[in-house]
């Protein structure tokens, strides 16, 4: 009896310092809706982009992509976004996905412009450049290489 005992309070001790870890994960991963107003925009290619990362103005984290859908009619991918309510979009404001480096995941980087006027609550950003394909980059280059030295070879 005394060792069920002995057994029962350690495993409520794991239990509770799980508990702990679970509150404090939910509280630092920032993963709640963000306080304002939703925009969207449209990419040929989202390449790794998914809900939940990070939108960015100059480094600083000012929304998350909520939703990612195909569009039917155009087959181009709508990105939604969480923009929090203190940061006013200009309507010529650029949206561009980009990588945190060579390894790091995607994120959405806002360009904003100098109109003066906003873009309002579930509008449209009109210009958008996708994630550039490093392995499209590195086969041009290499192509590109080929036939200069392709070239070169009746010049000797």
């Amino acid at each position: 009896m005394k060792r069920s005992l002995v057994e029962t309070i350690l495993g409520a001790i794991v239990l509770l310092a799980a508990g702990m870890f679970l509150l404090y994960s939910i509280k630092t991963a920032d993963i709640a809706d963000t306080d304002g107003y939703k925009i969207m925009a449209e990419f040929s290619s989202v390449g790794g982009l998914k809900p939940g990362d990070i939108v960015q103005i100059s480094g600083v984290k000012v929304g998350t992509v909520s939703q990612i859908e195909l569009m039917p009619e155009t087959y181009l991918a709508r990105v939604h976004m969480n923009i929090r309510s203190e940061y006013k979009m200009p309507t010529d404001t650029a949206a561009l996905i980009t990588s945190e480096g060579l390894l790091g995941g995607q994120y959405m980087a806002l360009e904003p412009g100098a109109d003066e006027e906003m873009i309002a609550p579930g509008g449209t950003i009109q210009y958008t450049q996708a994630p550039q394909n490093l392995e499209q980059l590195l086969g041009q280059f290499i192509f590109s290489m080929q036939d200069k030295d392709e070239g070169n070879d009746g010049d000797l």
